[in-house]
Formats: C-alpha cells, sequence, structure tokens
C-alpha cells in the first residue's frame, strides 16, 4: 500500500511509532574511499558516542553493484518489506521516485533550511515543496589535467587549464561515453554548458527537438575524435578513465572528487592538478532518508542528523568525498568545523595526533597548498552546478537518453536531427512514465 501512495509520506507507518530497539540498519552503496572507510567510520563514531544505549546502536549495510543495482535492490526491498532498513542512501536523482512511491518519510516540522547548505545541494532533497531527505555527500565534476604531459608539449603554466580546456596537438580529454549513467553525466554537462534544459522542477518535459540537437551538437564536440580516446571511451567507465590519466594515455579527464586522492598513489602532487570544469557541471552525490517503514524512525532521525552535522561532513571531504556544507570548505582558522579524531585516526593512521611518522612513505601525500587548492576547485565547482533533470521516471528517462546518444556515438556519419527527433519522441514517454 505504502509503495502506491502519492507524494511520499508525511508520517511513519504504524509500526514506526512502536520505536523496535536497534540496531539502527542504513543501507548504502559501496563506498568510494574504500573497505572501512569513511561512512563505516562515522557509523563507528556514532556508535562510540552512544555506546551506553543500545537502542541507538547503528549497523552499515552496504550494497553491492553499480547505482542501478543498487537502486534496484532499493526499491525490492522497501517495496516488499524484505529488508528493515531504517535510512536509505539515495543517489540524488532518485529522491522524487522514492518520495513519490511512498517509501520514504518526508521529514517532520517546516520544510528544512541551512543556511550552511550549498543551496543547489539542498535543493536534491525536496520533492513537491517537501523535504524527504538530507544531503550527505554531493560531487560535482572536476577537469583533472596532466601539468607534467602538457609542459613537455610546450603549454607554458600561464596557458594550463584555468576557466576553459586548451588542448594540444596528440593530447585527449578522457569521457566516459559506455551507455550507462557516466555517459547521461558526460551528456548533462554538454547540455549545461549549451544550456539546454530537459524539464521543470515538478518533472515536467520542456526541451524540443531544436533544443535538443543545440545539446547533443555541443556533445559531439566534446567527445569527437581531435579530444576524446576513441574507441576506448566507447566502452570505459570512472575506473578506466582514471587508469588512462594515470597512465599517461590521456593529459585531460573529467572526473568526481574522489579521483583526486585515488590518484595519490600513482602520480607524484606535481604531475598533476585540478580546476572546475569549464562551463557548469551537473551534481552527483547522496541523500539519506527515513524509510516509510522504518520502526525505529526517531533513532534513525537522530543518526541521519549526526551524519549530515558538520564535524561529519568534513571528515567526509578529509576522506575525499566533497562535503555538502559550505562550513566545511573554510580554514580551520576561520572556524571550519573539524573532523572526529578518532575517524581521522582511523582512516590516516598518525594524522590525529600529529606523528611525524605518518607521513614517512608517503611522497605522494599532496601539500597544504595543494590540497586548498583542490578544494576550491570543488566548492566554486559546486556554487555553479545544475541538477540532472528530477523526475519520478529518472530510470526510464536515463536509458532513453543513453540509447539515443549512444547510437549517435557508433554512426559514422551521425545525422542529428534524426537524432533529436527520436530522442525528443522517447524523452516525451520517459517523462509520462510510459
Amino acid at each position: 500500500m505504502a509503495a502506491c501512495r502519492e507524494g511520499g509520506t508525511d508520517s511513519p507507518s504504524p509500526t514506526a511509532g512502536t520505536q523496535a530497539p536497534g540496531p539502527i540498519i542504513v543501507a548504502s552503496g559501496l563506498d568510494v574511499t574504500g573497505s572501512g572507510g569513511v561512512r563505516q567510520q562515522l557509523i563507528a563514531e556514532w556508535n562510540r558516542q552512544h555506546e551506553d544505549e543500545p537502542a541507538l546502536r547503528a549497523q552499515l549495510v552496504e550494497l553491492p553493484g553499480g547505482a542501478d543495482q543498487q537502486r534496484s535492490q532499493l526499491l525490492g526491498a522497501l517495496q516488499s518489506g524484505s529488508a528493515a532498513y531504517d535510512l536509505v542512501n539515495l543517489d540524488v536523482t532518485w529522491i522524487p521516485e522514492f518520495a513519490e512511491a511512498g517509501l520514504i518519510q518526508a521529514l517532520p516540522g517546516p520544510d528544512v533550511e541551512d543556511p550552511d547548505v550549498i543551496p543547489e545541494v539542498l535543493s536534491t532533497t525536496r520533492w513537491k515543496s517537501r523535504t524527504y531527505a538530507l544531503p550527505f555527500n554531493t560531487d560535482v565534476g572536476l577537469l583533472y589535467y596532466r601539468k607534467d604531459l602538457i609542459e613537455q608539449s610546450g603549454i607554458n603554466e600561464n596557458r594550463q587549464p584555468t576557466g576553459r580546456l586548451v588542448l594540444a596537438a596528440g593530447e585527449g580529454l578522457d569521457h566516459t561515453a559506455r551507455p550507462y549513467e557516466g555517459l547521461t553525466v558526460n551528456v548533462m554537462d554538454a547540455f549545461a554548458a549549451a544550456d539546454v534544459q530537459l524539464a521543470s522542477a515538478d518533472g515536467r518535459y520542456t526541451a524540443t527537438p531544436d533544443t535538443l540537437r543545440r545539446g547533443l551538437k555541443e556533445f559531439l564536440t566534446h567527445v569527437d575524435d581531435n579530444r576524446t580516446l576513441r574507441p576506448r571511451a566507447l566502452t570505459s567507465n570512472e575506473d578506466a578513465t582514471l587508469d588512462d590519466f594515470a597512465q599517461g594515455r590521456v593529459a585531460y579527464m573529467r572526473n568526481w572528487p574522489y579521483a583526486f586522492g585515488a590518484l595519490q598513489s600513482r602520480l607524484a602532487p606535481e604531475q598533476y592538478a585540478v580546476v572546475p570544469l569549464p562551463g557548469r557541471s551537473v551534481l552527483g552525490g547522496q541523500n539519506l532518508a527515513v524509510s516509510a517503514a522504518s520502526p525505529r524512525s526517531a533513532a534513525a532521525r537522530e543518526l541521519l542528523a549526526f551524519l549530515t552535522g558538520p564535524r561529519s561532513e568534513r571528515c567526509l571531504l578529509d576522506a575525499g568525498f566533497a562535503a555538502t556544507r559550505l562550513s566545511s570548505y573554510s580554514s580551520e582558522k576561520t572556524g571550519s568545523p573539524t573532523c572526529w579524531e578518532a575517524v581521522t585516526e582511523a582512516l590516516r593512521p598518525g594524522t590525529a595526533s600529529g606523528d611525524p611518522a605518518a607521513r614517512e612513505g608517503s611522497a605522494h601525500i599532496p601539500s597544504a597548498r595543494e590540497r586548498s587548492e583542490y578544494i576550491g576547485s570543488i566548492r566554486r565547482a559546486l556554487e555553479e552546478a545544475v541538477q540532472r533533470p528530477r523526475t519520478p521516471y529518472y530510470g526510464a528517462f536515463t536509458r532513453a537518453l543513453q540509447s539515443t546518444v549512444y547510437g549517435l556515438l557508433t554512426e559514422e556519419s551521425p545525422d542529428l536531427d534524426a537524432a533529436a527527433e527520436a530522442l525528443d519522441e522517447a524523452l516525451k514517454e520517459a517523462f509520462a512514465g510510459r
């Protein structure tokens, strides 16, 4: 019944009022910071702070597979009631679908307004004027470039990427053009650059064949043979792109903030740098929501506040995620919150205590200046970022977009007019839920 209700649920299910004993179960996708990563360490910190309160103990359940598989697992579990999840970590694009199906609770009280949370990031938690989640970690596309390779090509320091992309002969920009969500993200980056919008805030389709043609043309300029590592890009994902960049097969890479930390074990800091993408990037990230069927909803909301609070957000940023709060990007001298010491120590032993031995053998750790520049790049990119279309039928939308665009990429002589017409028809159907 809950899965069929329109507009979500404003209150806990009948069983939620009983407040069953713990643990509070948090369901999430795999942590890009690795096994025992920052999400698990934040749960451990919560448990340390509530070690004498068994009803508030928490447990993290990591779902295997990619984003599409995780979405299917969560939908199936919540609709059937087969898994007693209390908090669910949802991709930002899934909020309208889960809210519309009544699978997550609208947060009680007035609409959440938190001036410390980046406004566009906070807006991903809302659907039909109600707040259904809180931002856990956000994500945004960044432009990574190999300083050593482009210097060898004769591009001097003052022409290296700052606000626009400079390509030299023989250099490439690695995009993911494989038909999965990475392709959707790259297409939406291009559409944002061409000022093409697909839907209104309430999920109504607004594009036309003419605007789609403009967006597709912009995308093809981003992935033409002179800029992109073809045909490898047609089968690559974020990890393959990272490998191409680290191996020097490309000099430029569009990737998420986690790549900055992932490169530290493969390249020296002086070999690469990162800046905001030229134009605007689309937002990624995950939001935490309370399951409509949670038997521990009050406790789950307490844990929700902890995991999305200022100190936890700082831990996420330090570990390689993009934080959702503006205060996380301030320097400690200006009052920025610090990560929990036990979390810092678990992720990087010796760091919290200032032990110099923690840096021994770590020649690839960026300097304070390099890390400050990286954090500044994330914040600037987030302040300009845009959302992917907000619709309860996001799965149908992204499949339709990927199918059309991938077909366009694999044609020897792509017909933009025909592709725009076909995409227009497919998107009309997708946004209508047909």
